[in-house]
């Protein structure tokens, strides 16, 4: 049994895993699992840099899961940054700052390289699952890019291309600074036919329509699964493995466009640093369920950040 701690920096949140973990069962025990919305990324897409407070936002963070980390008495740390910290150009202020407080060095991986950590820590339990149909296909739906794996035990396929739910909403829907509430029919198709255009990409290099299941990851897909579950607060042991069917997608995600920030902050599972862009990030989930033909998808909690967590426990044997 291997003690580890796996941190996944993304464009809108942070997110830390403490876990024993055992190469030789499978099993990965979770001691400290937490998420802080920090949106590294913010106006990434826009000025092609970290902003200074957003860079604070994600220090701040850091420095609380130090302290996480030391009191559990991990034996490695690994920290993988994603979509925002790959883009900047001051992403060498962002390196040093996680240096100093950590005293590991972010590695800033590729978009293929993020999908493969995704696609081992949401299938690892699902192998052994006779009922669900190979191969899986991974969506992971993040702030800045969306990763797609194709596979059965073993990664087969896999891309990552730029369309996430805060860079969906920067881009589409922010008019003078402000997220338009709600957003225009015309808004919508645009962002429709950008994510469209990215599933035309993804479609060049993964085989979508082949696969037999489809596993959704990340915020966006949570989310949904707790709207479609009505919640009373958002219960990750519920959502995970949980089923919503496209038609339910389809509906919460119509919703979501038409409904305001209030509606939005009022819904009891909904994360504050989520009623923005969930919008976004749903119509990304229905479009890839449309495109694939899925008629459900699988709702794992376990993600990148566990695949991290296994990687680790790999190299310290």
């Amino acid at each position: 049994m291997t003690r580890v701690a796996a941190i996944d920096c993304g464009t809108n949140s942070i997110r830390l895993l403490v876990a024993d973990c055992d190469p030789a069962t499978g099993e990965l025990t979770d001691l400290d699992r937490r998420m802080t919305i920090v949106r590294l990324g913010q106006g990434v897409d826009r000025t092609g840099r970290l902003a200074p407070e957003a860079l604070e936002r994600t220090f701040a963070a850091c420095r609380e899961y130090a302290e996480v980390i030391k009191a559990h008495g991990a034996e490695r740390l690994r920290f993988v940054a994603t979509s925002a910290s790959r883009d900047a150009e001051n992403r060498d202020e962002f390196v040093r700052g996680v240096l100093d407080i950590l005293g590991v060095e972010p590695e800033v991986i590729t978009g293929d390289q993020e999908a493969e950590f995704s696609f081992t820590g949401a299938t690892k339990e699902l192998t052994g699952r006779d009922h669900l149909e190979r191969p899986f296909l991974v969506v992971d739906i993040g702030g800045g890019s969306t990763e797609f794996v194709v596979g059965e035990e073993h990664v087969r396929a896999a891309r990552s291309v730029d369309v996430g739910c805060v860079r969906m909403t920067e881009r589409h829907l922010v008019v003078d600074g402000k997220v338009t509430d709600p957003p225009t029919e015309e808004q919508i198709a645009a962002m429709r036919a950008d994510i469209e255009a990215a599933l035309d990409l993804a479609e060049r290099t993964v085989p979508l329509r082949e696969a037999r299941t489809l596993v959704g990851l990340a915020g966006s897909v949570t989310t949904v699964s707790a709207i479609a579950q009505e919640l009373p607060e958002y219960d990750s042991t519920r959502i995970h493995h949980s089923r919503v069917s496209r038609a339910k997608v389809q509906e919460i995600t119509d919703w979501l466009l038409r409904s305001t920030h209030a509606e939005r902050a009022a819904i009891p599972s909904m994360h504050p640093g989520r009623v923005d862009v969930i919008g976004a990030g749903a119509l990304v989930l229905l479009s890839i369920m449309e495109r694939t033909g899925a008629e459900e998808v699988v709702v794992s909690e376990h993600d990148i950040l566990d695949g991290i967590a296994w990687s680790c426990a790999s190299e310290a044997r």
